[in-house]
């Protein structure tokens, strides 16, 4: 590995399975030292069994009290923070505001962006005095390749994803110069637990279960690629690293072309 993320301190928020995880996986191969928070109970325990040495807080993102535990819980453990990921969300299963009854709307926004947007403010409300106060300091927040266009997500998904970028764009102008805020705008990826909106009573349905998930999201993309989170971890790794320390307020897009459009 290069040591690109060496001397770094980092909390991954939502670190249990899939980008999460790999962004875990990846930030420690490249030499930083990490702490996590996750909500789902079996999650943390398989976490703590596999990485001992990696504080584990379980706590629910969308909440202020989590976000603070969290960030306390890294910073009495690795001695600081300078790095800050976010990589929580929820699905709607390509639901279009037609196929949403109007009783269900309501608390459908609500857990969308509760759990897409709300979160990510609050891991940045609670991270941002320790990170202001370390010098090259970053954010690395998780969009999507909806957050550029729809068509991979029902109309509160895509939605909530544009609020995503908006917040990166937001933050980056905000927090400049002390604190760098980018994005990760993965495409359809392979081996995730993301799951359905409990509102519309899809929480047990996972994006992964699709049948032929991976000749379909290969079949999609000009690279013809179904890409991992293992694959995504490496564009935060360059977002948190110095060697992009004259980048703020972009996006990075592994999305295997997705969006130039259909292969031929």
């Amino acid at each position: 590995m290069t040591g690109w993320l060496r001397g770094k301190r980092a909390l991954v928020v939502g670190a249990g399975s899939g980008i999460g995880r790999a962004v875990v996986d990846a930030f420690r191969a490249e030499g930083a030292k990490v702490a996590v928070l996750e909500r789902d109970s079996a999650k943390c325990a398989r976490l703590r069994r596999e990485l001992a040495d990696v504080p584990v807080v379980e706590g629910d993102a969308v909440t202020r009290e989590a976000n603070d535990v969290a960030v306390a819980a890294a910073v009495d453990a690795l001695g600081g923070l300078d790095t800050l990921v976010n990589c929580v969300g929820v699905f709607d299963f390509y639901r279009g505001i037609g196929e949403i009854d109007a009783d269900a709307l309501e608390a459908a926004f609500d857990e969308m962006f509760r759990t897409n947007v709300l979160s990510h403010l609050q891991s940045v409300k609670a991270a941002l005095p320790v990170l202001q106060a370390q010098a090259g300091s970053s954010i690395v927040l998780t969009e999507s390749t909806s957050s550029f266009q729809p068509g991979r997500g029902g109309a509160l998904y895509v939605s909530s994803k544009f609020a995503v970028r908006g917040l990166v764009s937001a933050l980056a102008h905000e927090l400049a110069p002390g604190v760098r805020v980018n994005g990760v705008a993965p495409g359809g990826t392979l081996h995730t637990d993301l799951r359905g909106l409990a509102s519309l009573g899809l929480d047990g349905v996972r994006l992964d279960d699709s049948p032929h998930r991976a000749r379909d999201l290969a079949a999609r993309t000009p690279l013809n690629l179904a890409l991992t989170g293992e694959d995504h971890a490496w564009s935060y790794v360059f977002l948190a690293s110095d060697r992009s320390r004259g980048i703020t307020g972009e996006t990075v897009r592994p999305d295997g072309g997705f969006g130039l459009g259909a292969p031929r």
